[in-house]
């Protein structure tokens, strides 16, 4: 920012939207914040811009967390001028920019082209000569696609000339445009179609703004998609990112900017209480050439633009999740559901890379007779599914009905009520805020619908409104219970000091009473949505239906395993290096000592219960393990009711957090390190979430063979991790290049959150486990990153010592 100041302005605005996120959102995982440089001009590219508003606080809250950027968002100047977010984006250093389409006017008169020259705009009862001027466009109705075309001359009120095809070179709606002309000559009986007039916008002053916060080494962030949408795959990219990065390296010749691709990556974006991950990728450079070719001008710097944004497409592939429609989405997902290992729990980050893998093999196989004929099944398995209706997650889970299975029910039951009673209060107290959130916000959803030509059932707007509405209305509906308080208390002649206490005790009362409901709430979801499975193996007759889907959920996730072992090694060259080795349901449960196995249960990463059923956040978990036992990574032996201790894994299951995307499993980095001899943890206090990102890639260091290629024999001593993983383990097609750090350390007592510095990519375990144990943490880390960065600009071994050729 431009001064201490601004910072501590900007700092506390995103403070308390992070806070109102936090409320919103279950869980936001980072992925990836070792790419952003911590230093230089930085364009942030985010996409796909699924959620509005929300959007660019999880950016912006996630690259200050992660490395103290603070990036100023290019905002529409219609957005802008919104009370409320205009005054938060101000605050916040954003740079407005004025669309043409925000201020786009409908057009006297109706238009078609001439039968002779497609560039030719005739009119009927038209007044271009006031209504048109050069560098103005000429945009068609929606049903055309809402095409536009500059004109570059004004003939007479009746013609006019464009500067290319409606549709852009290709001429694409040309076709289309005389079809509807004459599908309204005969069904009307009226010529031509209506047009709008698209001012024309000088964005000098904008881009004027981006040069300078660019010049003085600051961040800015953009969406080059233009408005959020709700599709499944990218929009086309609007040019101004690449225009901002050539023309401010253009005008300030020793200046390096870098674009750092950001993915946005929602699960149920639109719902209260959804996950979400931000994944940053790998800082793009711009090429000193397109850079030469933009100063040229002219067809050159098209060009320029045009080469520049092909690889900021090509950076966005990388961290999001495309897909062509919704239903190859749904099948993707669905195949992904199949293909994780029973008891095997994903991270958010896991199940976005998984997605992005499923979706560019399919893409590339789906002409493949197996490939046809797995979907088929697949979809099959989703119908009959529906059918009975359950989720996929829920299929392992309907077990043969036993009196353990109708005691759980009742016990569930019971457990239901009480979350609900406790629940009761807030949702009374808070139900005018529900209620009217949810209908304004479908009334929004239905407006953004009708005008917009690229959203498919506008969802994109439904989480902003709702928190926007509940931001105005909750502080109206407490100030209003504190002043129905008082006046009782007035009424029952209470003493003056309760008089004056009540309103202050009321408005403190109802906050904490309205988060208390939304605990024990989601707490009852999740024990409802657990019910069913139950329900179904107590009904009589659904146990052949249950044992039949059971084994063609096992067939279809054994088929899907052998196709991904045949067809992964045909896309990726590296596939047998880089897969993610993932165990199945025998490896060894959590022992309650530290290690690459003790996982946290499905209750998701921001405190739960572990595998040995303590108490944290989560009281369903701990109370299934302590009277049931039966809990995933439970051992008998922690059950009243258990028999003799066993290692294996227990049939029944708790409840989830959420449905089946909401598994998450979090570990630690400072567990692998206590593997190697003689490490001790540098700190207890809690990381950034990138320093255990940049140190968390578990599933490399399971590869030991590969580590002991690069380490001298005499220090194979280095490596004494050996996970044990079943002869039918499944494996992952992911390959990444460098760790998820999807890990996250577990939460200590110290509230305090500190940055540290963070590793860079590609350290060696092996160079971990020789670093001195008495030197300080900072020392070390900054002493490895000079020897990565030395080693990528010459030639530097593992081991950190330098040959003869960097002397």
């Amino acid at each position: 920012m431009a001064g201490s100041q601004s910072a501590l302005t900007y700092d506390t605005v995103l403070w308390f939207w992070r806070v109102v996120v936090n409320i919103f959102f279950r869980e936001i995982r980072p992925r990836g914040a070792w790419n952003i440089p911590k230093d230089g001009p930085v364009i942030f590219v985010a996409a796909p811009h699924h959620n509005q508003f929300l959007d660019p606080v999880l950016v912006a809250s996630e690259a200050l967390r992660e490395s103290k950027r603070r990036p100023a968002f290019l905002i529409a100047a219609k957005s802008e001028k919104r009370k409320v977010i205009g005054a938060f984006s101000r605050l916040m250093g954003s740079i407005p920019v004025a669309r043409a389409a925000d201020n786009a006017k409908t057009g006297t008169g109706r238009i078609a082209l001439s039968p002779d020259d497609p560039c030719l705009v005739v009119g009927y009862a038209t007044k271009f000569k006031t209504e048109l001027a050069p560098k103005k466009q000429i945009m068609l109705p929606k049903s055309l696609g809402s095409s536009v075309a500059e004109v570059v001359e004004v003939i007479s009120d009746t013609e006019v000339r464009i500067k290319k095809e409606f549709g852009g070179e290709s001429g694409k709606t040309t076709n289309k445009l005389r079809e509807k002309v004459q599908q309204v000559k005969n069904s009307e009986g009226k010529d031509g179609v209506e047009y709008r007039v698209l001012p024309y916008i000088d964005q000098s002053e904008m881009y004027g703004a981006v040069y300078k916060r660019l010049t003085e080494g600051g961040s800015i962030a953009i969406f080059p998609e233009g408005g959020s949408h709700d599709r499944t795959d990218l929009l086309p990219l609007k040019a101004g990112v690449a225009i901002m990065a050539l023309g401010a390296m253009a005008v300030n010749p020793g200046l390096r900017v870098r674009i750092v691709p950001v993915g946005l990556s929602y699960f149920h974006a639109h719902k209260f209480r959804s996950r979400a991950v931000v994944e940053f990728g790998s800082a793009l450079d711009v090429p000193p050439e397109l850079v030469e070719m933009f100063k040229t001008g002219g067809p050159n710097k098209r060009e320029a633009s045009a080469k520049l944004l092909d690889l900021v497409y090509d950076g966005l592939k990388t961290v999001t999740v495309r897909a062509p429609d919704y239903e190859t989405l749904m099948l993707i997902q669905a195949g992904r559901r199949l293909y994780k290992p029973p008891g095997q729990h994903l991270t958010l980050g896991q199940v976005v890379e998984l997605n992005k893998r499923f979706i560019e093999g399919y893409l590339h196989f789906q002409n493949e007779p197996r490939i046809q004929s797995l979907k088929a099944d697949v979809l099959k398995y989703n119908r009959a599914l529906r059918d009975l209706g359950l989720k996929d997650h829920q299929v392992p889970r309907a077990t043969r009905a036993t009196w353990k299975t109708l005691g759980l029910l009742v016990y569930r039951l019971c457990l239901l009520v009480v979350w609900s009673v406790f629940a009761l209060p807030g949702v009374v107290l808070g139900g005018p805020v529900f209620i009217t959130a949810k209908l304004m916000s479908r009334k929004k959803q239905a407006e953004a619908l009708a005008a917009s030509d690229v959203k498919v059932a506008a969802r994109d707007v439904v989480a902003t409104w709702k928190v926007l509405i509940s931001l105005g209305l909750a502080p109206v509906l407490y100030m209003f219970y504190a002043f129905l308080a008082t006046v009782i208390a007035y009424k029952a002649g209470a003493s003056t000091k309760w008089k004056v206490l009540t309103p202050i005790c009321t408005m403190i009362a109802i906050p904490i009473i309205a988060y208390s409901a939304l605990k024990f709430g989601e707490a009852g979801v999740d024990v409802l949505k657990s019910l069913r499975p139950l329900v179904i193996a107590l009904f009589p007759g659904q146990q052949a239906q249950l044992d039949k889907i059971r084994k063609e959920r096992e067939r279809l996730s054994k088929e899907l395993s052998d196709v991904i072992d045949e067809y992964g090694p045909k896309l990726y060259e590296d596939f047998e290096e880089w897969r993610i080795l993932m165990p199945t349901s025998s490896a060894p449960p959590s022992s309650g000592q530290p290690g690459i196995w003790n996982r946290k249960s499905g209750t998701g990463s921001r405190g739960g219960v572990d595998g040995q059923g303590h108490l944290l956040t989560h009281p369903i978990t701990w109370l299934d393990e302590r009277i049931w036992g039966w809990t995933r990574s439970a051992r008998r032996g922690t059950s009243v009711w258990a028999g003799p201790k066993s290692t294996e894994a227990s049939r029944m299951h708790t409840p989830d957090a959420s449905d089946e995307e909401s598994e998450g499993e979090t570990g630690d980095y400072d567990d692998v390190l206590g593997q190697i001899p003689g490490y001790v943890s540098p700190s207890n206090r809690l990381r950034s979430r990138s320093l255990a990102n940049s140190y968390a890639d578990l599933q490399q260091l399971k590869r030991s063979t590969e580590q002991r290629k690069h380490l001298h024999p005499e220090d194979h001593h280095l490596l004494p991790i050996k996970v044990p993983v079943d002869s039918s383990a499944s494996v992952s097609p992911t390959s990444t290049s460098h760790p998820d750090g999807d890990a996250q350390p577990p939460s200590p007592s110290s509230p305090r959150r500190e940055r540290r510095n963070s590793l860079e990519g590609n350290v060696h375990v092996g160079r971990l486990a020789i670093l001195d144990q008495e030197e300080p943490f900072k020392e070390c880390t900054e002493d490895i990153n000079r020897e990565t960065q030395l080693r990528r600009r010459q030639v530097l071994p593992l081991d950190g010592q330098a040959t003869s050729d960097t002397k």
